[in-house]
């Protein structure tokens, strides 16, 4: 049975002008997932993810490495209530 499921994720480190939030973008939508991506002003990256939960896990292995200019210090899931999103985007 497919579990549903939906999480805020907060990754740190040197995640900005590496292009992270498209490759997450990238990812994202191969694995089917939706929600939004952004940058925050303190230099993190925040992520709002839902879907399969097994597709979810393969997300956050991602996120751990990023991409190869990334440098991912740390990276904080919290699960949150389904919101219903209905693509992934990168939010400006």
């Amino acid at each position: 049975m497919v579990q549903f499921k939906s999480y805020q994720i907060t990754i740190t480190g040197r995640v900005q002008n590496v292009g992270f939030r498209f490759n997450a973008q990238d990812t994202a939508l191969k694995l089917g997932l939706n929600g939004f991506v952004m940058n925050k002003p303190d230099g993190s990256v925040y992520i709002e993810v839902e879907g399969d939960e097994e597709a979810i896990n393969k997300f956050l292995i991602w996120c751990h490495k990023g991409p190869d200019w990334a440098r991912v210090i740390s990276v904080k899931v919290i699960e949150q209530d389904i919101c219903g999103y209905g693509k992934f985007i990168v939010e400006r």
